[in-house]
């Protein structure tokens, strides 16, 4: 099961925009709330140079880049947590994905109105966080009146534990405090992965700005005030991108540097997601094709084999390993193996970022 980022934001933020450059759809936008009623969705690939590079090297018939699936879902209101607006659809769709891309407002657009009056991204950002922290309170709540009245009927050390855990979540969502900052063992994290809290998952801020010098000044201005100066904050400028995605590639490049925009925002928020959901990369060729795989950091051997096909975790034996930085130097495999680069790693090696991993196995 690959990635899924949900995009999320109050209506008219900019999130559909974001979403139709990020996969080059063409969901509809208008400046009206509530034009997004059933979720978009779209796959994006992971913007990684090593891939090209290793294509150059084994010059494989096929090459299939490690994804991404992005999901826009319905603008978030106030209220939402008690199903206003669209609340309970929204809600349902957030607690599916891996990890969430909050798309605050920092652009000025008359045409375009803003469901909260004027542009406040603290203001916007603080809604948004009390409806998720409501709606994980509601969830755990349920949970925890049950526990609580099994505690009272049968001893078993489990249903304590599930107690314990539901009591110390209920009181960090009391304080405002998102599940995310929360220190929690493996052990009480797959206590509350059945109920999908939301205020648990992983969470990149973008920053959705005009042109305009007053758009960046605010920018620059909420990274060093409450509540933004402790997230981080991309820098977007999806109206703009926009307007440049049917120039070619140094065509966008040249005007967004006009703007001062080193790197195209797009290509940061990709990364950025990869890396709040702590994954690296691997690598496995064939004769058939070349391919890119995600992976959370610290995952072993066989389990990486897993994600091919479950009769390789099975049946691993051994792991053929090289990272990319001595194949890209060296310039073919056929070199390293001559001079004995090419480890032989068991089951319970961790795979590392940019691993090449040819796997042998025993099918059955």
């Amino acid at each position: 099961m690959g990635v899924k980022a949900g995009i999320i934001g109050l209506p008219n933020s900019g999130k559909t925009t974001l979403f139709n450059l990020l996969t080059r759809q063409h969901a509809p936008t208008a400046p009206y709330p509530f034009t997004t009623i059933d979720p978009n969705r779209g796959v994006v690939e992971i913007p990684d140079e090593r891939i090209e590079k290793l294509s150059s090297i084994i010059s494989p018939p096929r090459v299939v880049p490690a994804t991404v699936e992005f999901i826009d879902v319905a603008g978030l209101v106030k209220g939402a947590s008690q199903g206003e607006g669209l609340g309970n659809q929204f809600l349902s769709e957030v607690r599916g994905v891996d990890a969430i891309v909050h798309v605050l407002r920092f652009f000025n657009d008359t045409q375009v109105a803003h469901v909260m009056g004027g542009i406040d991204p603290a203001r916007d950002l603080e809604t948004i966080e009390i409806e998720l922290l409501l709606a994980d309170r509601e969830v755990l709540d349920r949970r925890f009146s049950r526990a609580r009245e099994l505690t009272h009927k049968i001893k078993d050390t489990s249903i304590e534990f599930e107690y314990t855990v539901l009591d110390r979540c209920l009181k960090a969502l009391d304080n405002a405090v998102p599940l995310r900052k929360m220190v929690l063992s493996d052990e009480e994290k797959i206590i509350l992965r059945s109920s999908q809290p939301i205020t648990l998952k992983p969470v990149v801020h973008v920053a959705n700005c005009d042109e305009g010098e007053d758009s960046c000044r605010l920018v620059t201005h909420l990274r060093q005030t409450q509540p933004l100066n402790n997230v981080t904050l991309l820098k977007v400028h999806a109206k703009l991108e926009e307007e440049l995605v049917e120039l070619t590639h140094p065509e966008r490049v040249s005007f967004l540097q006009a703007y001062g925009v080193e790197e195209s925002g797009l290509v940061l928020l990709i990364k950025e997601v990869y890396r709040a959901l702590g994954l690296v990369t691997f690598f496995t060729f064939n004769e058939k094709e070349l391919r890119a795989w995600e992976i959370p950091a610290g995952t072993h051997a066989s389990t990486a084999a897993g994600k091919i096909h479950t009769d390789m975790e099975k049946g691993f034996i051994k792991a053929e390993v090289v990272n990319y930085v001595e194949l890209a130097a060296a310039g073919s495999l056929e070199s390293l193996r001559r001079e004995g680069k090419v480890r032989l790693e068991g089951r319970e090696y961790q795979v590392q970022d940019g691993d090449v991993i040819y796997f042998r196995f025993s099918p059955f």
